[in-house]
């Protein structure tokens, strides 16, 4: 080391670069190419991260722009009444947006007149269409009129709940000698004990078999039914290996009723997944969504 600063104090740098020279191209060969060229072929780090910049797409030319707008929107031109009253309503509505920001630009008395003018057939036509729809519907009222199935009137609501409510009756009662209702329940639970209440007026009323199942006592039960709240009602079918959840905690007499309606129908084969909310006597109607396939509903 004192040799090599004594060097260079006598004034040996071309020497000393020499050296450095030869060192560095030495240190390069040995370290092999893969790392010189890992270093000069990687590509170039992109993002945000690295401080580049997204690449910009260039703004179409103005005239470009234009050419578009022009292409889209119809023509602003003079058009007739008959020729506006039976132009295309997506044409019509685009002419109609066009002459609104016309109008609303340079509000002269023509702009817009020929504003309110498309406003004006719009509403005719309009009150065409709702007068055509009326007509269908009532000529052809078998098949589009709800009111045979679901009527608007007070005594066609109430004549319809009635009906609806001695099919629920008559379909729980006749279910009752083949079906029974597993009530699963846990002590310490209060909403048990208010669901009890309730099945006591269900049992007087329909006379049916419910059995209480405890889930801390009867773990293969509630296992084998998936069980882990309570209360929870399930009905059961005489044999019939498939059942259907009435309902998982409090549940009112006439929530009960209609969901036990509906599952009994459901076991029994009489709806599906598509009718499942259907009632009996709306089969074949409006509100039945296969009635209008060839084969009719179930």
């Amino acid at each position: 080391m004192r040799f090599f600063i004594k060097r260079i104090r006598s004034g040996s740098l071309p020497l000393l670069l020499v050296a450095l020279l030869s060192t560095c191209a030495y240190a390069g060969r040995q370290s092999g190419s893969s790392a010189s060229a890992f270093f000069y072929d990687s590509p170039p780090k992109e993002g945000w991260y690295w401080y580049h910049d997204p690449v910009v797409t260039p703004d179409k030319p103005k005239q470009q722009q234009d050419e578009v707008l022009q292409q889209q929107a119809p023509e602003t031109g003079k058009y007739t009444d008959k020729e506006l009253y039976d132009m295309y309503p997506d044409q019509f509505q685009e002419l109609l947006k066009v002459r609104l920001k016309t109008a609303v630009q340079y509000p002269t008395e023509e702009n817009v007149g020929d504003y309110v003018k498309m406003q004006d057939i719009a509403r005719r036509k309009a009150g065409a269409f709702t007068a055509a729809v009326q007509f269908v519907t009532q000529k052809d009222a078998a098949r589009y009129s709800m009111n045979g199935v679901y009527p608007a009137t007070t005594p066609g609501i109430e004549a319809r709940v009635q009906m609806e409510q001695k099919e629920i009756f008559d379909t729980i009662s006749t279910a009752r000698n083949d079906h029974a209702i597993l009530f699963f329940w846990k002590p310490g639970c209060g909403y048990c004990e208010k669901q009890v209440g309730i099945l006591k007026y269900f049992t007087e009323k329909y006379g049916w078999q419910i059995k209480p199942i405890d889930i801390t006592k009867q773990t293969d039960l509630a296992a084998r039914f998936n069980i882990t709240v309570t209360p929870t009602l399930l009905l059961i079918q005489q044999g019939n290996e498939k059942f259907m959840p009435l309902s998982v905690g409090v549940i009112s007499l006439a929530e009960m009723e209609q969901n036990l309606y509906r599952a009994i129908r459901y076991m029994n084969g009489d709806t599906d997944i598509e009718t499942f909310t259907n009632t009996d006597y709306e089969k074949g109607g409006p509100l039945d969504p296969r009635s209008i396939l060839k084969g009719g509903s179930l």
